[in-house]
């Protein structure tokens, strides 16, 4: 049998056909390998989101939170009005379901918080009359309250918030607050003092809003300078990220984050969302500045283009993000738009949308912007994460 002289090209053909198919295999394998946020983010960031214990009934954003992030914080369950509403008697049940989850799905937990203003009890630091208690008394009860907590989790949270939204909108260096007019303005020194004693391998970090913007940032970048330089444990800044749909400007976050890391700094991202309602003023986290009677015009649903507008707004933030390598931790505060605190701030029952799903945990556009920014910035060579 004569073999005609294209055969060598049709057998070449074949084989590369062969190969073909097996890279584009491969491919796929590799693409489906990154389909959460958790496997296409870069290796010097982990992704996160902070979850109520009541979302651990929900199977479908359970499995959500299990298969997209590497780190949990709690959303309310570990403030010191939900451990310890009165003097010695603690309630750990909800806490502890959190730590169990985040054990059973290998996530990292991040504690949030121990000292606060808001959602704290009022027997930490003042007396049944409302008049601040003597300074070695409150100082007592932060310490114990402090050790307690983060001696029955050393070694199951990465590190703590250990003291939230100590500086003011408003003049001065530090928020006039309880813990302030009964120990003084050294208590936020203090916290770090006794957290560090309390686990000398937690992390430690300050946590507020609107610190990267300019009106705070020097207010905020003095105080974290003063635990440093009184040569006190502080891991990094924590820049909750509450931002609506078109400001703050990216060029004002981006150089706020920025004086924090030239400073020396970690930056945490952690309590991002991004709210598309309307506003009459862009407040940051201030739970006193409730709205009434403000619009609500996305409740039979979210249109295309304020998805899309979202979705972009997103892919600003996170190009932002990624682009600082001293940006270690991206926390969404929050998971679908079911779970969002922003239904009731700073207007009360409004439909918001968010989030990255929607209330049936189906991605949004925004979804796909975050991930696609990741897989952009994250090295060809890095590990997967499982």
């Amino acid at each position: 049998m004569q073999v005609r002289a294209s055969n060598p090209l049709t057998l070449a053909k074949v084989s590369c056909i062969v190969f073909g198919i097996r890279f584009m295999t491969s491919f796929a394998i590799g693409l489906e390998d990154f389909s959460s946020l958790r496997q296409a983010v870069p290796d010097h960031v982990m992704i996160g989101a902070a979850i109520p214990e009541l979302l651990l009934e929900d199977d479908r954003v359970s499995s959500l939170v299990g298969r997209e992030f590497a780190t949990i914080t709690a959303e309310n369950e570990m403030k010191p009005q939900s451990l310890q509403p009165r003097r010695g008697q603690f309630n750990w049940g909800p806490a502890d379901r959190i730590i169990a989850f985040a054990e059973a799905h290998d996530i990292v937990v991040i504690g949030h918080t121990l000292v606060w203003h808001n959602q704290s009890p009022s027997w930490m630091f003042e007396d049944e009359q409302g008049k601040p208690l003597p300074r070695e008394v409150a100082l007592q009860n932060m310490k114990e309250h402090i050790t307690t907590v983060m001696q029955r989790y050393k070694g199951k949270i990465k590190g703590w918030d250990v003291v939230n939204e100590a500086v003011p909108d408003g003049p001065g260096a530090l928020r006039d607050t309880p813990a302030l007019r009964a120990i003084g303005d050294d208590y936020v020194l203090k916290a770090f003092e006794f957290a560090h004693e309390a686990d000398p391998d937690a992390e430690l970090y300050y946590n507020d809003y609107n610190i990267e913007l300019d009106y705070k940032r020097d207010r905020a970048l003095a105080l974290v300078k003063r635990i440093r330089d009184a040569g006190l444990r502080i891991d990094g800044v924590g820049i909750q990220g509450h931002y609506l749909l078109d400001q703050p400007s990216i060029e004002e976050i981006a150089r706020g984050i920025k004086a924090y890391t030239d400073a020396g700094f970690r930056v945490m991202i952690t309590e991002l969302d991004v709210d598309p309602l309307p506003r009459q003023e862009n407040v940051g986290a201030d739970l006193s500045a409730v709205e009434r009677d403000a619009a609500d015009p996305y409740r039979e649903g979210f249109p295309e283009p304020m998805q899309q507008k979202l979705a972009e707004r997103y892919r600003s933030l996170f190009e932002v993000f990624l682009q600082n390598p001293r940006i270690t931790r991206i926390t969404f505060w929050g998971t679908t738009d079911a779970y969002t605190w922003l239904k009731n701030f700073p207007v009360r029952n409004r439909t918001n949308h968010p989030m990255l799903w929607d209330r049936k945990a189906n991605p949004k556009p925004a979804y796909h912007a975050v991930r696609q920014t990741l897989l952009k910035y994250r090295d060809p060579n890095q590990q997967i994460v499982k």
